[in-house]
């Protein structure tokens, strides 16, 4: 068969692109399927895609793009068919989109056509075709459109050959508000599929939230209750990982309830199962969910899911005790006690986080791919007619000094070019393997180099071919080691800064940089420092524009704020000493340095505890003016030695200041640099 799926903009990242995705991906093993975008709004999707999945954008949004349509007036006047609060304006629809789309639908060769949000689903209804079957999807639940989207689409739905939802319970309410129809009212879920990230072993004191910052996701509720999970136990963290117009907003509520160091809101992050596998435990606090993406991605990654028992997903989802907890919706103090269960019963946590992955297969794309088909057949049966066709036609066999001459001429022809695409993994010793996919590498003797931006420094490893167990498919290989890299045994040093990853081909000299897959750095939550070695960390990631990097810090001796605790007062830092640090004595200070002007710095004594731990107290009223201050440890007030950086750098997290931050008090605030270390601001220098 040949399926086609209405999306109103593949180039996006959200959860309906990624299900349509997934989905059209396993359909494109045993049919021909096209994805028809809309818009278009960039030269390539973000998500990924089987590259037999054909994108047909009817719209070019770009302006500077061949062929653009930014400049047609139609785009301008609104949309004669799809209700205002779906059109938005004419932003989502508008006369262009509906002029474009009449014409897809009319002149498609497709055996089935997929809508998949309700602007599309009312013009599948009006432009569609009996020469095909018309399914419109809901991706949300029948109840939280605005009444003109759906009256509209209750209205487009008899309309159609089929239409499903992602639960059955949301299913069941269709089949209850539209009674009598003809049309399939099914209950299909999204297709999630499991991920080669290494899954959770439970043991990080961590627990991990994603999505939009939305109202209706009551990340609120969530932070409320973490208050009290960190009165008893401070030693774990939550992580909030997206972004939406209530992040203001939660970061007020945090700073008020003094959770500043307990709560970290990380920001948007694709792909986000390296996050889930970081977390012992996934929570979901929402007030609804038409399915729960999010939980089944955290399920395949080994992680037990708290969830609300909204409508209507999490409780189709979630065996409740089995694979995962549910939870009273909306109630602060059960989210709580569920959170606390989970932290405080080790067992429990692993038990019901290998259940989960078990429990997610059932979600597999191909599972729901054998769905759409099983439901294609039937409404074709109903028709009692059937699909035309479309296997593509086997090759003729060519003659056979034609192939030998092809085989000659290959061998003779430049090799193809290097597109190696990679992921990094940090294992639980710190060192990280690169995996690099063989679709991508052509040749042998490859190397993988790593070379510091900006100063030309460069590591050279050999890139170890698959062995035989994991066959022609299985990745090339690397690995940095930690120690010998560490204490720069056999050469260079990895030496602080930004390093990117290139695959080089000795032969022709071929050289090309490496496209992030993953970069997991799971391994590096709960990893500590090298005992009696200089002190060195790493952490990988990928770039913004999708390279693979790391970031690395090296450093004779290092400071680690573990704990930054801020009042209106003084600033007071807890912490543990690595390296050379440990030389330090019981004369030791802290020292506030200003960056600027002529004021002096600020010094206050070091309290040094067990295990290599510190204490300073810095009180704001030693502060003179306005400004920076770099803080530092040295072994006395005139210690002429090169000071000790107060800094973050211990864990996974590649840049602090953008995640580790902390309310002003007092006119102060402490903040991490781009490079990590630890400062103190004024509220006039920012």
């Amino acid at each position: 068969m040949k399926i086609s799926f209405l999306l109103h903009n593949a180039y996006g990242i959200g959860g309906t692109i990624r299900s349509t995705f997934n989905l059209a991906s396993a359909l494109a093993a045993r049919h021909t399927v096209e994805i028809v975008s809309l818009m278009r709004t960039a030269e390539s999707p973000s998500l990924p895609l089987h590259d037999a999945v054909t994108i047909v954008p009817l719209i070019e949004r770009r302006a500077g793009a061949r062929g653009s349509d930014a400049r047609d007036p139609g785009l301008s006047r609104p949309t004669a068919h799809v209700p205002a609060a779906e059109a938005n304006g004419t932003k989502n629809f508008n006369a262009l989109t509906d002029e474009r789309v009449a014409a897809y639908l009319a002149a498609t060769d497709a055996d089935a056509v997929i809508a998949t949000r309700p602007g599309l689903v009312i013009y599948l209804a009006e432009f569609g075709s009996d020469r095909y079957l018309r399914i419109g999807q809901e991706h949300r639940l029948h109840g939280t459109h605005k009444p003109d989207i759906r009256a509209a689409c209750d209205a487009a739905i008899p309309r159609l050959d089929a239409f499903t939802s992602v639960s059955e319970a949301d299913a069941a309410t269709h089949r209850a508000k539209l009674p009598g129809i003809d049309t399939r009212l099914v209950g299909i879920p999204n297709a999630v599929p499991a991920t080669p990230v290494e899954p959770s072993d439970g043991s990080a004191k961590l627990v991990v939230a994603a999505g939009r910052l939305i109202p209706v996701k009551r990340y609120d509720l969530l932070v409320d209750a973490w208050s009290t999970v960190a009165a008893r136990h401070p030693e774990w963290r939550l992580r909030l990982y997206g972004r939406g117009p209530q992040q203001a907003a939660l970061r007020k509520q945090i700073d008020a309830l003094g959770l500043a160091g307990h709560i970290t809101l990380m920001g948007a992050h694709s792909p986000i199962e390296t996050e889930w596998a970081k977390g012992s435990i996934a929570a979901v606090t929402s007030r609804e969910e038409s399915f729960g993406m999010t939980i089944v991605e955290a399920m395949h990654c080994g992680v037990p899911v708290l969830a609300t028992d909204c409508p209507h997903g999490p409780g189709e989802i979630i065996t409740d005790g089995e694979d995962g907890l549910l939870v009273p919706n909306g109630d602060r103090d059960a989210i709580a006690a569920g959170l606390l269960r989970l932290i405080e019963d080790d067992e429990l946590r692993r038990t019901m986080g290998r259940a989960a992955r078990t429990a997610a297969q059932r979600y597999a794309p191909e599972r729901v791919a054998a769905t759409y088909e099983r439901l294609l057949v039937e409404l074709y049966e109903q028709r009692g007619t059937a699909p035309a066709d479309r296997r593509p036609p086997r090759a003729p066999r060519q003659p056979l000094a034609t192939t030998l001459k092809s085989a000659v001429k290959q061998l003779i022809r430049r090799q193809p070019p290097l597109r190696p695409v990679a992921s990094c993994r940090a294992d639980a010793e710190g060192n990280l393997t690169v995996l690099v996919e063989p679709a991508g590498l052509h040749g042998s003797d490859l190397e993988l180099t790593v070379t510091r931006r900006g100063h030309g420094d460069r590591i050279r490893l050999p890139l170890r071919r698959p062995d035989a167990v994991q066959g022609a498919d299985g990745p090339w290989t690397a690995v940095l080691d930690r120690a010998a890299l560490s204490r720069a045994e056999g050469g260079t040093p990895f030496a602080e800064g930004r390093w990117d990853l290139h695959v080089v081909r000795p032969g022709d000299r071929a050289r090309r940089r490496v496209v992030s897959r993953y970069a997991e750095g799971r391994g590096l939550v709960t990893l500590e420092p090298l005992p009696g070695a200089p002190f060195a960390w790493w952490v990988p990631y990928p770039t913004v524009d999708g390279y693979l990097a790391v970031r690395a810090w090296h450093r004779p001796a290092h400071a680690e704020a573990r704990d930054v605790h801020a009042t209106a007062e003084e600033l007071t830092v807890e912490g543990t000493l690595h390296g050379g640090a440990t030389r330090l004595g019981e004369g030791a200070v802290a020292v506030a340095t200003p960056r600027k002007g002529a004021d002096g710095p600020v010094t206050a004594p070091v309290t040094l505890l067990a295990d290599g731990r510190f204490r300073f107290t810095l009180p704001y009223k030693e502060f003179q003016g306005r400004g920076v201050w770099d803080l530092s440890l040295r072994e006395g007030a005139q210690d002429p030695a090169e000071p000790i950086r107060v800094a973050r750098l211990i864990g996974d997290i590649v840049d602090r200041n953008k995640t580790d931050l902390y309310p002003l008090a007092g006119g102060f605030r402490p903040y991490f640099t781009t490079a990590s270390n630890l400062a103190i601001t004024t509220a006039a220098a920012g």
